[in-house]
């Protein structure tokens, strides 16, 4: 039998699907200012996050939920840029690696201030410091269900996400 949504539940899904679209427009467009993509800021962050600022390229395909195809051509522009090199490992040279320059952190630098008022803009300022731990414990549950395995960490404050 069918569970259908209550008029509650109803409108927390409307809501969300006919909201995150937009969200994600606004984020990017701000972001376009800078000439990054949000892909693009989310993979300097990602090797900003690393202790050596690099990652397997097989390992950042699967955090951005990318196929290795879509990685090499979200990269491209990178590299292109001076922002990530590709290098073999050194531990393994089967295995390739994206690693974040000097430039990449300095473009970083410059844009993170800019996407961090844009996401307070449109998301943080328009929720509000009361319901705002309850939006991240819902998504936080809504992503260990569809990662049941634990495969991707919970991103933690501090990030330039």
């Amino acid at each position: 039998m069918t569970r259908w949504l209550d008029p509650v539940e109803m409108r927390a899904w409307r809501a969300f699907i006919e909201t995150v679209g937009d969200l994600l427009s606004a984020l990017e467009a701000d972001l376009a200012v800078v000439g990054l993509t949000l892909g693009d800021y989310q993979v300097l962050v990602h090797l900003s996050e690393q202790e050596d600022q690099s990652m397997r390229m097989c390992d950042l395909a699967s955090l951005l939920q990318l196929s290795p195809s879509g990685l090499t051509r979200r990269l491209d522009g990178l590299v292109g840029r001076g922002l990530v090199v590709r290098q073999p490992s050194p531990d393994d040279r089967r295995v390739s690696l994206a690693r974040l320059t000097e430039q990449g952190r300095a473009e970083l630098t410059r844009a993170a201030p800019h996407h961090v008022a844009s996401v307070r803009r449109h998301l943080v300022d328009r929720v509000g410091a009361a319901d705002l731990g309850g939006l991240a414990r819902s998504f936080e549950a809504v992503r260990a269900g569809l990662d049941p395995a634990g495969a991707r960490d919970v991103v933690t404050s501090g990030s330039a996400t």
